[in-house]
């Protein structure tokens, strides 16, 4: 009995010492050669996003509402948090940390070390100060530079119904640096306004703030809600030749409720069919608000069930619950065309 303890703690330790020769070899081999980046040695038809917006821990917003969505859309997507708080503005009370322009220029560099900044688009929403915007210039100049074909979608959040949730330098940074280098922009009516200093208060209003736009730089812009005349529109607006704008605009349904995180997630799914259909904006957003307000009536529903009155309070979307819509809208809202 006590020599068949004895051999087997004896025969134990080559077993053991073979396993750390084995294991330290493969750990040696990893360091000299690791594993190929999947998104870049096999990229998606769709395209690799770089997303650079805010993050709560609780809620849909920011790159909450935007990276499900594309993901779904079968994109590649790396999120980067310009901020990263609890819980969203809505509640009481929120606690959190703020990404700096040189902290956002770490990780930029830390992913150029490694080859990693092949992206076929970026993707900015809420920036909340002058240095992280300036350090968002960067990172375009930077990422065009490895791929000279970026797509840069700017969702420019400055604020709504007449009131800024940013500084007011912010506004002449976007409109005289940001708008000139996007791609395509997504402003709300108030935002527009604030980048064109057009006031917008009809439909020909909000074509001529698409002009002005397009002039400074971006060949696709679609203000993402215009309230005229106690209807609520989207106007799009695609610059095939200078000069020449395809416009439209689609009707959508007011719903009695507010709700957080819609614009993120908006502008998520315009990048996302535009994309897919880069010749046909109109569809794009067809597709975009299609998906949004099924997942808008699922949330009312959803709220409705629980007992809650969906006009006292700020609802969270429902974003996971939504996943059929968002991959195969039924398009149920239609574009008509300007002339």
């Amino acid at each position: 009995m006590l020599k068949s303890v004895f051999i087997g703690l004896f025969e134990a330790k080559p077993i053991r010492s073979f396993c750390i020769f084995r294991l330290s070899r493969s750990l040696k081999k990893w360091a000299m050669a690791p594993p190929p980046i999947l998104s870049l040695a096999l990229p998606s038809e769709t395209g690799r996003v770089l997303s650079i917006q805010s993050h709560t821990v609780q809620g849909y917003v920011g790159n909450k509402s935007a990276v499900f969505p594309l993901q779904l859309l079968g994109y590649d997507v790396d999120p980067i948090n310009s901020v990263q708080f609890s819980n969203h503005t809505g509640y009481p009370s929120f606690k959190g940390q703020v990404l700096n322009g040189d902290q956002l220029w770490d990780l930029i560099e830390g992913l150029e070390a490694n080859d990693l900044l092949f992206y076929t688009h970026l993707l900015t929403g809420y920036i909340g100060s002058i240095s992280f915007l300036n350090t968002i210039l960067k990172v375009v100049d930077k990422l065009r530079s490895i791929n000279p074909n970026l797509t840069y979608v700017c969702d420019p959040v400055l604020g709504d119904e007449g009131k800024l949730y940013v500084p007011q330098e912010l506004v002449s940074v976007y409109r005289k640096k940001v708008v000139p280098v996007a791609t395509m922009l997504t402003p709300n009516q108030f935002e527009a306004e604030q980048l064109t200093g057009l006031r917008i208060t009809s439909e020909q209003d909000g074509r001529e703030a698409c002009n002005i736009l397009h002039a400074a730089g971006p060949s696709k812009v679609v203000i993402t809600s215009i309230n005229i005349d106690g209807n609520l529109l989207l106007i799009g607006s695609h610059q095939k030749e200078k000069g020449q704008s395809l416009q439209f605009k689609i009707l959508i349904p007011k719903i009695p409720a507010y709700f957080t995180g819609t614009g993120d997630l908006t502008t998520a799914l315009l990048l996302g069919w535009s994309n897919k259909y880069p010749e046909n904006l109109d569809k794009a957003a067809e597709l975009s608000v299609s998906s949004l307000q099924a997942l808008l009536a699922r949330t009312i529903n959803d709220y409705t069930k629980a007992g809650h009155d969906c006009q006292s309070s700020s609802l969270e979307i429902r974003l996971i619950q939504s996943q059929d819509d968002i991959r195969n809208p039924e398009i149920k809202y239609k574009a008509e065309m300007y002339n």
